[in-house]
């Protein structure tokens, strides 16, 4: 099967139950935009799912209400000793129930690619393709209940360095990443948590191929919390284990701390201290990263 057919199938059995849901606003009020809460909409992860920057959340990306389409685009960039990473990418909500997006990733070996005989400044490229669909609970309205937003979510990466992955041990240059998420926000507190259970076979989130060891998905667990420091700034942490299959790149589990600031919704402004580990042969990758979103 050709890889745009198989990701069309992946999509369609993970949103079929939903797609009525997802295809018309209520015929009583007409498709707007913009009414949800400022900041609850999260940023955009590198990845291209709503959450924060290293996991996905429960929410649906951009500020459409149930009756409303919502949608932004963003940009991403860190700079570690060793290396450089950027992701860009887009996505669509529709009323606040189906989220599609598309994501671009690089990352610039540096002097590490001709280390490992790739070539000085040897580029890994891959294209993330995401949908996620919200199956039960409000984060904002559920004020009285204990329930979480809950959301399941999948994300077919396609990396186009096949051959170089390979080299370094990797099964696959392309693979299916499936999620689930559970979003609690509690206003009164101005506190959000996060937890997001991933099966995965991907390498750095797949920037170094699929599988290894051996070809065996696994269950990695990331979790956010982020506090509302006033109505346009919120901090917090983020956590995300990394699966650890190639022999000769080991990896390690990534963590964060983020400062976002949204002066409308229309842009947002994250800054992060993200401490990646291990990535490759080199250890000790820590960097600030930079993220800019525009939505609606």
């Amino acid at each position: 099967m050709r890889r745009p057919a198989r990701l069309t199938a992946i999509l369609l059995l993970l949103l079929a139950p939903g797609a009525a849901l997802a295809a018309a606003p209520p015929a009583d009020r007409p498709a707007g935009t913009g009414g949800r809460l400022l900041l609850t909409a999260g940023v955009t992860q590198l990845e291209g799912a709503a959450g924060g920057g290293l996991t996905p959340w429960a929410v649906i990306g951009g500020y459409g209400t149930r009756d409303q389409v919502g949608g932004s685009a963003f940009l991403t960039g860190l700079r570690t000793r060793d290396y450089a990473l950027t992701a860009g990418g887009a996505l669509l909500g529709l009323y606040d129930r189906l989220e599609l997006s598309v994501a671009r990733q690089s990352l610039d070996t540096r002097a590490v690619g001709a280390a490992l005989g790739l070539g000085r400044g040897f580029t890994l490229r891959q294209t993330v393709a995401g949908a996620k669909l919200r199956l039960a609970g409000d984060a904002v309205l559920d004020q009285d209940r204990p329930l979480p937003q809950l959301a399941v979510g999948v994300q077919y990466k396609d990396n186009d360095r096949g051959r170089a992955l390979r080299a370094l041990g990797a099964r696959r240059d392309d693979g299916t990443d499936l999620y689930a998420a559970a979003t609690k926000l509690f206003l009164a507190q101005g506190l959000l948590l996060n937890g997001t259970m991933r099966l995965t076979r991907a390498n750095q989130t797949g920037l170094l191929g699929f599988g290894g060891r051996d070809g065996r998905y696994r269950v990695m667990a990331e979790g956010s919390a982020a506090l509302l420091l006033g109505r346009h700034l919120v901090a917090g942490a983020e956590y995300r284990m990394k699966p650890d299959n190639l022999a000769a790149a080991r990896e390690d589990d990534w963590y964060d701390l983020f400062l976002a600031w949204a002066p409308s919704k229309r842009l947002s402004v994250t800054l992060a201290y993200a401490d990646l580990g291990r990535v490759a042969t080199r250890g000790g990758q820590r960097a600030a990263y930079l993220s800019l979103q525009v939505g609606f």
